[in-house]
């Protein structure tokens, strides 16, 4: 890729306001998250532009008319977005962690933040900094501690780095939920990569339990079983819940899980656990881009209430086979 490099001078004489509430936000990534995140910040009178590779031909139409309802600019490319912007926010699939920070640090402005949302190891986001930092903006990571859905901007976010302490009030002023986890990098992703072996590993365990189960139909019992073990989860709900994200977002998982593992390979650790649940969410994401749960439509796929509708649906595509 040929980057539009500018030139020193002309990337100093575009200094970032003091004032959060004056800046230009710049997202990287209009899914899911970006757009929670758009709408969010626009509501506070922020200008919010954005850049998404999916915005090219017909598949960005609902992209598109999001960012018209709310007020978003769209960018042309990653440098388009990087050069116009006080803070940049990374919010891409974890594979895309380094390509990102490559492209926009050609156009990065001197001392333009740049915040690292995405679930990638510890490593990848040192690497991704030298790129920023050499380049003359801030590079913060930061670690999304649960779903984003749920709690919108007030998600919990933890920042690390050298420039998290100066960060953390600018974006908690912005709406965030922001605080320091360490000054150094990496410890903020360390922590989310660690809970990501449990829980995306809960998710995909889940699945493969109940769709077992009810290939015996024995699903009552193993209900039971777990209800009496851990009283305190209603795990009908929970179930349906995780193969509803698992099913809506399992590709993104799965390469957030392919992070997680490369995370404990850093540790010295063999990753057999996270290995197994990548593989597993990405099946899963293979059944829904093969039209197994219905069709994706601008919301996403047609949901079930009750994951044995979902369960039926694999073991049914399993038996044609």
């Amino acid at each position: 890729m040929v980057m539009c490099r500018m030139s020193s001078d002309l990337k100093s004489s575009n200094s970032v306001s003091a004032n959060p509430k004056q800046w230009q936000v710049g997202l990287v990534g209009y899914g899911e998250v970006g757009r929670i995140l758009a709408e969010d910040l626009h509501k506070e009178g922020i200008a919010v532009s954005a850049y998404d590779i999916k915005l090219e031909g017909v598949a960005g139409d609902p992209l598109r008319a999001h960012a018209r309802e709310h007020g978003v600019r769209l960018a042309g490319s990653h440098e388009e977005l990087a050069a116009g912007s006080d803070l940049v926010i990374s919010a891409v699939t974890a594979s895309q962690t380094g390509r990102v920070a490559d492209a926009c640090a050609g156009a990065i402005r001197a001392g333009a933040w740049f915040l690292d949302f995405n679930s990638a190891s510890p490593g990848a986001k040192q690497r991704a900094a030298a790129r920023i930092d050499g380049a003359g903006g801030r590079y913060v990571e930061g670690a999304v501690m649960t779903s984003v859905p749920p709690y919108r901007i007030r998600v919990p976010l933890l920042l690390g780095g050298p420039g998290a302490a100066e960060l953390a009030p600018l974006l908690v002023a912005l709406g965030f939920d922001a605080r320091v986890s360490s000054d150094t990098l990496g410890v903020a992703s360390a922590v989310k990569m660690c809970r990501s072996v449990m829980i995306k590993g809960l998710e995909a365990m889940v699945i493969e339990s109940f769709t077992t189960a009810r290939a015996y139909g024995v699903e009552d019992a193993v209900l039971a079983s777990l209800k009496e073990t851990f009283p305190g989860i209603d795990w009908e709900k929970q179930g349906a819940y995780f193969f509803q994200r698992v099913i809506e977002h399992g590709r993104r998982r799965s390469e957030e899980v392919r992070e997680v593992a490369e995370t404990v390979r850093e540790a010295g650790l063999n990753p057999w656990s996270a290995a197994g649940t990548a593989e597993r969410q990405g099946w899963v994401a293979d059944l829904a881009d093969a039209g197994v749960f219905g069709t994706r439509g601008e919301t996403g796929f047609a949901r079930s209430a009750d994951w044995r509708t979902e369960a039926d649906r694999i073991l049914a595509t399993l038996k044609k086979g």
